[in-house]
């Protein structure tokens, strides 16, 4: 398990803007069936320092997602998952449970729904001390009997962007370019980057502080 601590600062920007990140496996079928969720949503100032930090780390979680408002806002229940881990959905008396994880598929987190119903699955990962996890992709009707798996390698894109909040769930794909794409495996546990707006090209870009 490793945890990357990523920090996003601006000096003097030019104008006020708001960072979005999210975190995009590799995965089938995306918005189609299953969505990434946005993770962060950041704002930066004008003029003067900014500064703004997460934490990313790879306990993974599986979640009946709690669903409000195209947000996925909490999870009912939910199982810390190990990559190649297999768990089971059920429910009883109105109870839901994941059973604990036993060796599935070599690199694939996979959940089953054995609950007589179509459910709403998420999966993530929760940050040591952290109670509820923090959702990376949402399932839409998993169909019982069905299962949703993920081959989990976390790509951080970061757009500048307002039309987002926190937890949204992306049911297309992000309108405007993503201004870094960045898989998190191979930072350094720290990482720093400078955010700056090029005012005769409008672009604004991420690098390396």
């Amino acid at each position: 398990m490793f945890v990357k601590n990523l920090t996003f600062q601006s000096n003097n920007l030019g104008k006020q803007v708001t960072l979005m990140l999210t975190l995009s496996p590799d995965v089938d079928h995306l918005y189609e069936d299953v969505f990434p969720v946005v993770w962060k949503v950041f704002k930066f100032g004008k003029s003067g320092p900014y500064k703004a930090s997460t934490t990313y780390t790879t306990q993974f979680v599986f979640s009946r997602a709690q669903v409000e408002d195209g947000k996925a806002v909490g999870a009912e229940t939910f199982i810390n998952i190990n990559n190649g881990e297999k768990t089971i959905l059920t429910e009883a008396n109105d109870v839901y449970h994941f059973s604990t994880p036993q060796a599935g598929t070599s690199g694939i987190l996979q959940a089953q729904n054995h609950t007589g119903t179509t459910q709403e699955m998420a999966v993530g990962f929760v940050n040591k001390g952290d109670f509820m996890p923090t959702p990376v992709l949402f399932f839409s009707d998993v169909a019982d009997g069905s299962h949703v798996t993920a081959k989990f390698t976390p790509v951080l894109r970061a757009y500048i962007t307002s039309d987002y909040e926190a937890t949204s769930i992306l049911r297309g794909p992000v309108e405007t370019q993503a201004i870094l794409s960045q898989d998190l495996t191979g930072l350094a546990q720290n990482t720093t980057w400078n955010l700056s707006h090029d005012a005769s090209t409008g672009r604004y870009t991420l690098t390396h502080a």
